[in-house]
């Protein structure tokens, strides 16, 4: 999969615990037990019984992580046995691919026929496989999915232009986020210096800063509104909503809690799955509760190849802005400058669709790119090399 210019957060800090105690946790926690944020053991049907009674459940997750996306519907199947009032958040998708999301719970689409009306890979980029059985499981059980994001553009507008230039009506109606929590601050700041955002002299300095925090508050403004929005509108039926996101938005109470929080939503935990590897004491105040998790590391899929280029979208397909040092890429020919029109025969209309291309290449296996360069379309093979 190509390199994508990438400002998520890492993780963050503490939310408050609302969730009956029961043994205090002496030991490592075994696979399959919750701990509380309080060091207590809570038992799952306590915790499904409990949890029913929020407004907001909060699942996070490392996006690429299979354990965690099975951790999800386990505990979805569970919650939906205690409410039936279910809605399922997904930070996934923006508002503008909520139409299909109603369309594939009614049962109109195929998986590809989704994939495509969502526009899946150019909205997200991972692996739809790992979501899948969310997304069939909601369709089995008539639950609606709600699709909480907003376009990286309308995001990158409200950092750049501020939230009073850019109307109403061309930002969902989102109201200004919250102010940050110090420790946010500094976390946000750690990633930026770590993961700077763009490749000018300004985007590294105070007001590159800046730029990056607003860009991620309103990433969590928007997701913390589409929950509330949600909720209003199934007011009747006393919903329980469980949101999908990535925990570097949820840990430690910071992003979508403490935006919730200021919406006035204050029935809300935040699980998250926690493979604790020998240390038994997690970081205090990471979420309300942590579900452990057994070593699944042999059993995840392999890390997808990357050609190892960073890209954007360009008028005739995908523009190569810079080319990783040893890669495929590089061994390939692949320059800056180049334009990506085609990929295994198909038509690049975004760097989503290259992404979902190269994604599916087997090891082993040549890739057939056509790149415009210099006015003039080549054909450059792009050698995906065998995993040993």
């Amino acid at each position: 999969m190509p390199l994508r210019r990438l400002s998520l957060p890492t993780l963050l800090i503490a939310a408050s615990l609302l969730i009956p105690q029961t043994a205090l946790a002496e030991a490592c926690p075994v696979p399959g037990e919750w701990r509380l944020d309080d060091g207590h053991y809570a038992t799952n049907a306590t915790m499904m019984r409990d949890l029913a009674d929020q407004s907001v459940v909060m699942l996070g997750e490392q996006h690429d992580r299979l354990a965690h996306h099975r951790w999800q519907l386990h505990t979805l199947s569970g919650l939906h046995g205690h409410h039936d009032g279910l809605l399922i958040g997904l930070e996934m998708l923006p508002r503008e691919s909520q139409p299909a999301l109603d369309a594939w719970v009614a049962g109109e689409l195929s998986e590809a026929q989704f994939l495509e009306r969502s526009d899946w890979h150019a909205h997200w980029g991972h692996d739809p496989g790992l979501y899948l059985p969310i997304l069939h499981f909601a369709r089995m059980q008539q639950i609606p999915l709600v699709a909480l994001n907003i376009l990286p553009e309308l995001r990158q507008r409200l950092a750049h232009e501020g939230w009073d230039s850019v109307p109403a009506d061309q930002r969902h109606h989102l109201t200004p986020p919250a102010a940050p929590q110090a420790a946010y601050r500094q976390r946000l700041e750690a990633v930026f210096v770590q993961h700077p955002v763009g490749s000018t002299d300004d985007d590294t300095s105070d007001s590159g800063l800046e730029r990056f925090i607003a860009a991620q508050l309103a990433w969590d403004r928007a997701m913390a509104e589409g929950i509330a929005e949600a909720l209003a509108a199934h007011v009747d039926d006393t919903p329980l909503l469980v949101a999908l996101i990535g925990q570097g938005h949820l840990a430690y109470g910071h992003g979508v809690p403490h935006q919730l929080a200021d919406l006035g939503i204050t029935s809300q935990q935040t699980l998250l799955p926690w493979q604790p590897n020998g240390q038994c004491e997690p970081p205090e105040g990471l979420a309300d509760a942590l579900y452990a998790l057994g070593d699944e590391d042999a059993f995840e899929p392999a890390t997808p190849l990357r050609l190892g280029v960073m890209i954007e979208t360009h008028a005739d397909g995908v523009l190569i802005q810079a080319v990783g040092d040893d890669s495929i890429a590089e061994h390939a020919g692949l320059a800056s400058g180049d334009v990506i029109v085609e990929a295994a025969g198909r038509r690049i209309a975004n760097p989503g669709e290259l992404i979902a291309v190269v994604r599916d290449q087997p090891p082993g296996t040549l890739l057939p790119l056509g790149v415009s360069r210099d006015g003039s379309l080549e054909e450059v093979l792009a050698r995906f090399p065998a995993r040993h």
